[in-house]
């Protein structure tokens, strides 16, 4: 089995993190390739030229950042003659009218995941391939679990609205609260360095904050479709309660349980902080266990790579022997 991925920056370092875990424990080979544009004469020959499936072939997972990195297939050697089995994962699904028009009509994948529940229907009519929901998770396994201590009553990873965004302005309303904060954490360069320096720091906090994508909208954020991102369920893999105004989607209420946020009505920083001071007045350390073990059932990373074993019909030793492991925890 051989697994293609292309390396984004240092935000995407969560995913980067699952696919060189995803490599190690569906025992497949990594490639790391670059998004290269194809030119006009390609696209014709992608889309005009079929693949022939080769039953003595490998089978292919390609991990996507985004809808247009599927054209990174037509990049592998020999492609069209090499493989048995060619299925695609792409984490930013939900933005459909990204996938290349030359993947709509090359007919090149045999199974599409993605991440976004309520565009399965649209990915069918668009690509034409039986597609499987496959959401966010987290190594709460291998690098999830409680702190010894949680030094910190709420913490600040990533993106915020503006009303949020100032770390000191928000350091002092928490002083007034009597509440501990810490604000935004550097970045390590190296993907596997960040992931890891990244949960400790949920592991020493209470509660993080993460607002929806529709509550703080960018540039660079779907404007009309909310989702969960790699915040929500690494905090939940550290113990963390969430808190802040979670996506309303019907795919994230499955993937969240009572108590694994705090949600805010309104984005407003006072009405916000008062709300965590009156749930820090009640949080126990049993909370933080029962979202690590909650987190250990949904959300492990696992639980996804044994959904692409399943679809692409290999048993894998070693992911068999961790979801062992995981159900040993679990109890």
């Amino acid at each position: 089995m051989i697994i293609v991925y292309c390396e984004k920056g240092v935000g995407w370092s969560p995913i980067s993190y699952m696919v060189k875990l995803a490599a190690k424990l569906l025992e497949a080979d990594l490639i790391i390739l670059e998004h290269e544009p194809l030119t006009l004469i390609n696209k014709v020959i992608n889309s005009i030229l079929k693949r022939q499936r080769n039953k003595e072939g490998e089978k292919l997972l390609l991990i996507c950042p985004s809808p247009a990195d599927l054209s990174l297939v037509f990049q592998i050697e020999n492609y069209r003659k090499r493989f048995d089995y060619i299925a695609a994962w792409v984490i930013d699904s939900f933005w459909v009218d990204r996938i290349p028009k030359t993947v709509k009509l090359s007919g090149v994948f045999d199974h599409i995941f993605i991440t976004s529940k309520e565009d399965i229907g649209e990915w069918v009519r668009e690509v034409g391939t039986p597609t499987t929901w496959l959401p966010w998770a987290s190594d709460v396994l291998g690098l999830g679990g409680m702190g010894v201590k949680q030094d910190w009553d709420l913490g600040r990873v990533g993106r915020q609205p503006r009303e949020w965004d100032d770390d000191k302005e928000i350091k002092k309303l928490c002083d007034k609260r009597h509440i501990t904060f810490s604000g935004r954490p550097s970045f390590i360069n190296d993907a596997s360095a960040n992931q890891k320096f990244m949960m400790e720091v949920y592991q020493q906090t209470k509660f993080i904050l993460a607002f929806s994508n529709l509550s703080n909208p960018t540039n660079y954020t779907h404007p009309s479709r909310a989702y969960l991102t790699a915040r929500w369920v690494d905090a939940l893999a550290c113990g963390c309660v969430v808190a802040g105004i979670s996506p309303q989607e019907e795919s994230v209420e499955e993937l969240l349980w009572k108590g694994a946020t705090l949600e805010f009505e309104t984005i407003n920083v006072h009405e916000g902080l008062d709300q965590v001071s009156k749930a820090l007045a009640q949080w126990t350390p049993e909370i933080a266990s029962y979202n690590y073990k909650k987190s250990l059932k949904i959300l492990d990373w696992r639980w996804r790579f044994m959904e692409i074993a399943r679809v692409l019909e290999v048993r894998p030793k070693r992911l068999l022997l961790e979801i062992e492991q995981l159900n040993f925890k679990i109890g």
